[in-house]
């Protein structure tokens, strides 16, 4: 489902380039639970960024169900991620002016999809049935966060991508969520790349990856 081969990312930092990932190379297959984990500034957001297609390494190579993304331009990425990928991030990235149905909607309706059954059924599958017509401000964190998780499997992506999406939130409501992302992972079927601090939340993982240093120092069963 996604594979990477000699992923090298480098930023411009004074006279100098910084580089924050080197050489990685992996291979994760479909419906695997994978966990990322490393220090701060090991370059986990920024590996997790070029396996989405959102930015383009300085040299290497991604696939992503079998289409190279590092040869598509931006439009055709866009266009990939649109139909075969979803996001969870820490900071939920609602909009506030929607109500909880209607930002679980939005990816379905810029498909031309009507989504608001779908909605509705994910809503009430992540404990909001009574919060559809409720906004952002009017729901928790952790409420915040379910309806970005339901937003992010409205369109039964292929993969999902999580930078993070407990950091926000207290351990027990942080636990209910992954609870909720595995569950859903098992259910649909959908590859998982989570990246998280925590080893508590990693071991829930089939998998991790460790990063240190911009390098892949080790790949292990959880």
């Amino acid at each position: 489902m996604l594979r990477c081969a000699g992923l090298t990312q480098s930023y411009p930092s004074g006279n100098q380039a910084l580089t924050v990932l080197q050489d990685i190379s992996f291979e994760v297959t479909a419906g695997e639970f994978v966990a990322v984990i490393g220090p701060s500034g090991s370059g986990k957001t920024t590996l997790l960024g070029l396996l989405a297609g959102l930015d383009r390494p300085q040299a290497g190579r991604v696939w992503l169900d079998g289409a190279e993304l590092t040869t598509l331009g931006e439009d055709a990425r866009a266009r990939l991620r649109g139909a075969k990928v979803g996001f969870v991030f820490q900071s939920f990235h609602l909009i506030p002016t929607l109500t909880a149905r209607e930002n679980v909607q939005v990816p379905l309706e810029l498909r031309g999809e009507p989504g608001g059954i779908r909605a509705e059924e994910l809503l009430a599958r992540v404990g909001l049935a009574d919060r559809t017509h409720h906004y952002p401000a009017q729901l928790s964190g952790g409420e915040q966060q379910r309806v970005a998780l339901a937003r992010a499997f409205s369109t039964s992506p292929k993969v999902l991508f999580a930078d993070e999406p407990t950091g926000n939130l207290d351990q027990r409501t942080g636990a209910r969520i992954i609870e909720l992302m595995t569950e859903l992972n098992r259910e649909a079927g959908t590859t998982l790349i989570l990246v998280t601090h925590d080893p508590e939340l990693a071991s829930r993982a089939r998998r991790i990856l460790r990063l240190a240093d911009g390098r892949l120092v080790a790949d292990t069963a959880a």
